[in-house]
């Protein structure tokens, strides 16, 4: 039996008349006969009773008829859903992300995806830059939003955020109530930053801004995490740099403050793999490219 043999079946079944039915199915009539004779033999029952002036369904044929309809409903349904999955509107996305994605731009992209996309799912999984790269390679995630410069010819990076850093710091601590901190001011101050593994961008950066001061930042601790740097400065152990967005963790005990003449750059960008063709892959890049658009 052949899916062509349902269709002539059900058109016959619709107009009771096999010369109607012929003219939709465009062809002539003894071939149509010819078939639904077939599908009866292969069957083993009679699907229409047929007379010189009628034609009309055995309880048999009304049986078949209402199955039919179920399967070619289905694989309707089979077909136009294969062809979403196509479009990405179906399936699964894994993203990668570092911790200050959360602050504001993860949850937009998510938020906007999942109401454009309501039949995608959406696997989320906090990782350093590092592990990201790793997991990219792997095929573990999709997409990652992580911290520049990445060195791979395989993965396709694009800044999507040009944020600022800051010094965060106790908020009795002496810096916090000068008008104006400069560079000279934080000779012997202890730091708790984001090791260089986890962010070198922001890590170098900050480095550079001693190098034409008679003195290096005195880093008293590395730390692997954003939360930990704020449960750190918090416990007075030093002074830390973060992105301003850490401000969205809402510690009152820590405030954030500039180095006068020394702005630090907090960028986020977006990485994937120059292979992957899953479609709801490029979905959410276009999602991500709107959204940030703001940012």
């Amino acid at each position: 039996m052949e899916l062509r043999h349902l269709h002539y079946f059900l058109t016959v079944a619709e107009e009771l008349h096999f010369g109607k039915a012929a003219e939709r199915l465009q062809m002539t009539q003894p071939p149509l006969s010819q078939q639904i004779r077939q599908l009866e033999e292969e069957i083993g029952v009679d699907l229409f009773i047929r007379s010189k002036r009628h034609v009309e369904l055995t309880i048999p044929g009304k049986v078949f008829l209402r199955e039919v309809k179920q399967v070619l409903e289905q694989l309707d349904q089979a077909v136009e859903n294969t062809r979403r999955a196509g479009r990405g509107e179906f399936g699964n996305v894994v993203v990668g992300f570092v911790g200050s994605a959360t602050y504001d731009i993860l949850p937009a992209v998510v938020r906007e995806f999942r109401l454009k996309y309501p039949k995608t799912a959406v696997s989320l999984h906090e990782l350093s830059t590092p592990d990201q790269i790793k997991a990219l390679h792997r095929k573990e995630i999709d997409v990652g939003l992580l911290h520049p410069p990445i060195h791979d010819l395989l993965i396709e990076t694009k800044v999507i955020q040009n944020g600022a850093a800051a010094l965060s710091m106790p908020k009795n601590h002496p810096l916090a109530q000068k008008e104006t901190i400069r560079i000279e001011d934080l000779a012997d101050v202890p730091f708790v930053v984001v090791s260089r593994d986890i962010w070198p961008g922001l890590y170098d950066e900050f480095l550079s801004l001693f190098q034409d001061a008679d003195f290096s930042p005195k880093i008293v601790q590395e730390a692997t995490e954003y939360q930990m740097v704020v449960g750190l400065v918090t416990a007075g152990i030093g002074i830390g740099v973060l992105p301003r967005t850490a401000e969205k963790l809402f510690n009152l005990d820590i405030v954030y403050r500039e180095i006068d003449g020394h702005p630090l750059n907090a960028v986020l960008s977006i990485a994937y793999r120059k292979d992957d063709q899953n479609p709801a892959l490029a979905n959410f890049l276009k999602i991500s490219d709107r959204v940030t658009a703001g940012f």
